[in-house]
């Protein structure tokens, strides 16, 4: 059955993540997901904060910057996620916006690389490894955690090009794909990502996330129009839905139908109704998704 979920934006103030988690949870929708988009909300904090809120909702992060964290701290806040909300935690790690990670002194030469050595090292810390690595931008002398995840804590990447799709595929446990990923993008991210699998001789399985631009209501075209205008997309792309909850689904289920495991509904940056979005997520969306 493919996952429904929907993005709490940080555009949104802080103070309103309490609302909407709890609405969120109450309603019954499955997952709520987060951003730590600079220079808005922390992924970590918003993060145990849902968790502590919520009863059932899984919660995730898509995606922690790897430039700005320590992959230590970023396995210690895991992995205390993980120990306090069994399964309920899900957190994505990617490159970063580079604009972001220059005006904070954070961009690497190679970007690639570093992901590549961070997922090794965060998968190995969170299955309790001792790890020891002298990498390019990933050094680590006998590191372990005393309370490694007693659960499994798979690692996803928020990833959009060949070579990290690959990466993904060959040294995460997921991938997060954005909103400006159509059905035809999703199919073509499975590719690479089996590519990077097969190179790696994986065989468990491989979560996809995708995002979707969602809209409802009176003037639900033009918004999402306008947002995908605004991110410097393609608008005749179909990467978007706006429309009743029957034209949502349908949305979702191409998606699915093209690779993704779970959809997470993404409103438009002036959703003038958060609360509402949540609802026509969990009681209209949801039954019609198989």
């Amino acid at each position: 059955m493919t996952a429904l979920g929907a993005v709490f934006r940080p555009q949104l103030p802080p103070e309103r993540l309490r609302a909407l988690a709890r609405l969120a949870d109450d309603a019954g929708l499955e997952e709520l997901w987060l951003w730590e988009d600079c220079f808005l909300e922390g992924g970590i904090s918003t993060a145990a904060a849902a968790l502590a809120w919520t009863e059932r909702l899984r919660v995730g992060v898509g995606l922690l910057p790897v430039p700005l964290r320590n992959v230590a701290l970023t396995a210690m806040e895991a992995a205390t996620l993980h120990r306090l909300f069994p399964g309920r935690a899900c957190l994505a790690v990617g490159h970063g916006v580079q604009d972001w990670m220059g005006q904070v002194g954070a961009c690497a030469e190679s970007p690639v690389t570093l992901l590549r050595e961070y997922l090794a090292a965060l998968r190995a810390l969170l299955a309790g490894e001792r790890v020891t690595t002298d990498g390019r931008y990933v050094r680590l002398d006998g590191v372990a955690l005393d309370w490694p995840p007693v659960t499994a804590a798979p690692v996803l990447a928020g990833v959009t090009g060949p070579r990290s799709l690959r990466l993904s595929g060959e040294a995460a446990d997921g991938t997060v794909l954005t909103a400006a990923t159509g059905p035809e993008g999703v199919r073509r991210a499975r590719l690479l990502i089996d590519e990077g699998r097969v190179s790696a001789g994986r065989t468990d399985p491989h979560r996809v996330v995708v995002y979707l631009h969602a809209a409802t209501g009176p003037d639900a075209a033009a918004r999402l129009r306008a947002e995908i205008e605004a991110n410097g997309e393609d608008p005749a792309e179909e990467h978007g839905v706006a429309g009743d909850a029957e034209a949502v689904a349908e949305a979702v289920r191409r998606l699915a139908d093209a690779g993704a495991d779970t959809v997470v509904l993404q409103p438009t940056a002036d959703e003038p109704d958060p609360e509402g979005f949540l609802r026509f997520a969990a009681t209209e969306v949801r039954p019609l998704v198989d």
